[in-house]
């Protein structure tokens, strides 16, 4: 059994790993900014140990790492800026350095290791090249884009019209991931360290064109649902970030191995 420290442990990616340590029978630190939040309470009555802890606040870091066995890492740019976001998944990985952390786990984003030129990516990135040089043992997973966002935010609000808007041609393949498998996957990671240890592998659980991801909403709800193209120029007017990754997706794609995923780790399914 494992002490694991999990960051945003009240977020989707920290949460979902809390959950699937809780599940696998580890002990868990929940470590969040508001440990009275009734989502940290969700995760305190499943058995957590919920502490207080700020990326800003070394003290705060150096009280919750010490005595864990490992960590789950996970940093954003969003409520911030991508500078704060390197900034304190650096400060993230020193704490574990100092705390003698015996494995990381950070979480990424698929082709961040690519110069991708999308912003989100790069600082992610620059946290990945620090934790490799920091001397604790490491993995990073790196996953594709959520499925989970298709059911929140402005995307959720064209759904209620009948229209699933995306940013992409109707026929451009996308690989996705839904947060669930994401926690799946880094608590087998940190479950299995040494086979992990020293690897970064990119995620994705499918990958569907945004006219496919239409039809599997439509047989979803039980109404029509039809893909618009939201033109890259909106996007751009509300983030030259989010912008970037769309027009990335669009002329790269993210070409993840999902067969031989689903052939090497059937654990997560």
């Amino acid at each position: 059994m494992l002490t694991v420290a999990v960051t945003g442990a009240t977020g989707a990616q920290g949460g979902a790993t809390a959950r699937a340590l809780l599940a696998a029978g580890h002990r868990v630190r929940a470590l969040t900014r508001r440990p009275g939040s009734p989502t940290a309470e969700t995760l305190r009555a499943l058995g957590a140990d919920v502490r207080r802890a700020d990326f800003d606040d070394p003290a705060s870091l150096e009280a919750a790492l010490s005595g864990a066995d490992s960590l789950f890492a996970v940093t954003t740019p969003f409520g911030a800026d991508t500078t704060t976001e390197t900034r304190q998944g650096m400060a993230l990985v020193d704490a574990a350095a100092a705390a003698r952390i015996g494995h990381v786990v950070l979480t990424s984003a698929a082709h961040a290791d690519r110069g991708t030129g999308v912003p989100h990516y790069e600082s992610k990135y620059l946290v990945e090249q620090h934790l490799r040089v920091s001397g604790v043992p490491w993995t990073v997973i790196a996953p594709a884009a959520f499925m989970d966002n298709h059911a929140t935010g402005w995307t959720l609000d064209g759904l209620r019209e009948g229209t699933f808007a995306w940013p992409m041609p109707a026929d451009r393949p996308l690989a996705l991931i839904a947060v669930q498998d994401i926690g799946a996957f880094a608590a087998l990671a940190l479950d299995r360290r040494e086979e992990f240890n020293g690897r970064r592998i990119d995620l994705a659980s499918d990958e569907l064109t945004p006219a496919q991801i239409a039809q599997a909403l439509t047989a979803a709800t039980g109404r029509p649902i039809s893909h618009h193209e939201v033109p890259l120029t909106y996007v751009r007017e509300h983030s030259a970030d989010l912008a970037a990754m769309f027009a990335y997706f669009t002329a790269s794609g993210l070409d993840v191995d999902v067969k031989g995923l689903r052939r090497d780790f059937p654990e997560v399914g």
